[in-house]
């Protein structure tokens, strides 16, 4: 007998559709799986049978034929296991065929027949959709975020003896539940630093126009310390961005029943040890999502910077200047979205005291710039504002007086970025063809901005990425119009900084 349903199979972040069809005939008692699945597919038939007697199901002593089509897309991961065993109860008389019709279903077996949860829950929802889908069943554990695409019925399994007498119509699956309010995760507070106004004003600056940033300073600065108050400067996610961040984390695995919607922006700060394949996404298989992923429209930051890989920090040019990356292997292509704020935290030298007035450094002139070759042209090039952060001083420390709250700091953030909304665009991803529109400087602007192209040797990318930090500036001063003050502040983020630090080093 003969039964029939559909799944899906993860590849990226798309779920295409797979249907699963179940023959039971005559032969030598035996299970075959065919359709190019990876090692987790062919166990299925190892937890199935175990699964299938714990849930008090006679298993059928026949051959077995489980085919998956398309035959020449991969498929990979444990989440067949449920349309697989739903497939043989019914094609084994355990359940009526009519119960399989526009059923889709995904999840994972145990031994003992309970259905446990599996990633890429949100594509699948959305495949269904797409292909009309009557119900989807998935794991309990994954139903808060299944239930977050509209116009899709979806039920949840905790055992394969419940689905079975759902589907004999004797029990009911369990419901969405609206999903609980929870309480927005801390954040630290920017009033908790002391000091570094300017490393303050270059974080604000960073947050309202979704800028790359670069902060560079002797060790105990506060440069990890101002990066991690950047959440707590930067707007909530809306119901879209919310959405596609969610689809990433639940691609690589990352959701729980209790947080099915990721609701704050993310903040991701791997060791400088990430090889490019967690830093940019890869592994074995269908590649996965990495960190540039999981950052998505969130913030990556990468602390020490120069100790990271050079060709892991390479591989950062594409996703920082086109918003996504590709990554090929053998077995597929598959492109993740990758829109994200870069900050990056680095010693001038490598002893970290270049400059320092209080601390000599003991690196050689050679060492230096050995140190400095790390970070390339072509990568500095695509960050937005530079900062040094300095040693705070005695004085700093001890103020009685609190310095301004992150809440303040947001509200300015919040109010530049409504106006960017205005311009359906953040100014950090704005078009080179649409500057010259959107960044109307006056004479005196125009004229400071001739001279230092000239005088500083800025390239094009780096007079763009300038005019756009402008066009962030004026818009936290609420002006349409750039002028002479914005340009010359953006220029002293962007430029200024960076090459005084070059300088000091290379001395």
């Amino acid at each position: 007998m003969l039964a029939r349903l559909d799944t899906a199979a993860l590849v990226g972040l798309v779920a295409h559709p797979v249907g699963v069809e179940v023959d039971i005939g005559r032969g030598l008692p035996a299970i075959t799986v065919v359709g190019l699945g990876d090692t987790a597919v062919l166990q299925a038939r190892d937890r199935i049978r175990a699964a299938f007697g714990n849930a008090g199901f006679d298993w059928p002593d026949r051959r077995i034929t489980v085919s998956l089509p398309p035959s020449d897309l991969p498929k990979h991961g444990s989440g067949f296991d449920l349309p697989i065993a739903i497939g043989l109860l019914a094609a084994a008389g355990h359940a009526p065929q009519t119960a399989l019709d526009g059923l889709w279903a995904l999840g994972e077996l145990g031994l003992d027949g309970s259905v446990r949860g599996v990633r890429g829950v949100l594509s699948t929802v959305l495949a269904a959709r797409a292909a009309g889908a009557r119900l989807l069943v998935v794991p309990s554990a994954n139903l808060g975020e299944a239930a977050l695409v509209p116009d899709v019925p979806v039920a949840g399994a905790r055992t394969l003896r419940q689905v079975g007498a759902w589907l004999r119509g004797q029990e009911e699956l369990d419901p969405p539940a609206p999903p609980a309010e929870s309480a927005p995760p801390a954040v630290e507070d920017l009033a908790d630093v002391r000091g570094q106004a300017a490393a303050r004003r270059a974080l604000e600056v960073a947050a309202a126009g979704g800028h790359n940033l670069l902060m560079v300073g002797p060790p105990g600065a506060g440069k990890t310390m101002l990066a991690r108050r950047l959440p707590g400067i930067l707007p909530d996610l809306a119901q879209d961005e919310a959405l596609e961040v969610t689809q990433v984390h639940s691609a690589a695995g990352l959701l729980t029943p209790a947080m099915p919607l990721v609701r704050t922006r993310p903040f991701r700060a791997p060791h400088h040890t990430v090889s490019v394949a967690g830093l940019v996404g890869g592994g074995s298989g269908i590649p996965r999502p990495g960190e540039v992923a999981l950052a998505h429209h969130g913030v990556l930051f990468l602390d020490e910077l120069a100790e990271f890989p050079r060709v892991a920090l390479e591989a950062l040019r594409q996703p920082l200047e086109d918003g996504h990356v590709t990554v090929v292997r053998s077995v597929a292509a598959v492109r993740f979205p990758a829109r994200f704020a870069l900050v990056g935290a680095a010693n001038p030298c490598p002893c970290g005291y270049a400059g320092d007035l209080v601390r000599a450094c003991r690196c050689g002139p050679e060492e230096r710039r050995r140190y400095e070759r790390k970070l390339s042209g072509p990568l500095l090039d695509r960050v937005d504002i530079f900062v040094e952060v300095e040693r705070v001083g005695a004085d700093a420390l001890g103020a009685s007086t609190a310095a301004e709250p992150s809440d303040a700091v947001r509200a300015r953030v919040i109010a530049a970025r409504d106006r960017q909304a205005l311009r359906g665009v953040l100014n950090a991803r704005l078009p080179t063809s649409d500057l010259a529109g959107r960044c109307q400087a006056d004479g005196a602007a125009r004229r400071i901005l001739g001279i230092a192209t000239e005088r500083l040797g800025l390239t094009a990318r780096a007079y763009h990425r300038a005019l756009r930090v402008a066009r962030t500036i004026a818009d936290l001063a609420g002006d349409d119009t750039l002028m002479a003050d914005h340009i010359e502040e953006a220029l002293g983020l962007r430029y200024a900084e960076a090459h005084g630090r070059r300088a000091t080093a290379a001395s």
